[in-house]
């Protein structure tokens, strides 16, 4: 017998997500992070940082691990950073890297402003291809990717490479504009998230799920 309650309402999933943006509290240096990666995003078209619900999952994904070490692919002006920082140890490092000279230069304004110690964090200017091989393998207890798909699907074997067992790959944006559903879509952002997607769900070593949160996650943790 179905459990299921009456239909909602339309618009639910937009009141929804405001209410869970509302529910994250960010710092008046995330604040100003946020707006600072908005106005970028806006004038150069890069990818608009991630959402404050999106912000508070990473945070408590980094708390659950207890995360000492955390790689960030795509610096996204260091919001994702921010909250990254949130929920990891207080002696932990989080390595941000980013092929954009002027996002690097963000984040590390956001990280400054807010008065996060140098030694917790570490940016790297450089594609995943360049920079990957030079991290250490199976070391990280999170590792998350803001980026464009086809920037890091060729090199998803590396990314799981860093993670440790019982550590977590997030990808976030897989959702946006609903089209990775869509099998008429071609572009090279859908083509891209769905091999990313159809790879994690087959890999037998990780658990994974896709979270309607934001611009959408895909969170895969190695098993132990």
């Amino acid at each position: 017998m179905s459990t299921a309650g009456p239909p909602l309402p339309g618009g639910w999933r937009d009141g929804a997500a405001a209410y869970a943006d509302g529910f994250a509290t960010e710092s008046p240096a995330l604040v100003t992070a946020r707006q600072r990666a908005l106005t970028s995003a806006g004038a150069f078209g890069t990818s608009p940082p991630v959402e404050p619900a999106v912000g508070a999952l990473l945070a408590v994904l980094a708390a659950s691990v207890d995360a000492r070490a955390v790689v960030s692919i795509g610096s996204g002006g260091g919001v994702a950073g921010l909250w990254l920082l949130r929920g990891m140890r207080t002696d932990g490092v989080l390595t941000a890297l980013d092929g954009d000279p002027a996002e690097l230069r963000a984040a590390r304004r956001a990280f400054t402003d807010a008065g996060v110690p140098t030694g917790r964090t570490r940016l790297i200017f450089g594609t995943p291809a360049e920079v990957l091989p030079r991290l250490s393998s199976a070391n990280y207890d999170l590792v998350t990717c803001a980026g464009p798909p086809a920037d890091y699907v060729e090199h998803l074997p590396a990314l799981l490479g860093l993670v440790r067992p019982g550590g977590s790959l997030v990808c976030h944006g897989l959702l946006a504009d609903g089209k990775i559903a869509d099998r008429s879509a071609r572009d090279p952002q859908s083509v891209a998230w769905r091999e990313i997607a159809r790879k994690i769900r087959d890999d037998e070593t990780l658990t994974s799920a896709v979270l309607p949160i934001g611009a959408g996650l895909l969170v895969a943790t190695r098993r132990g």
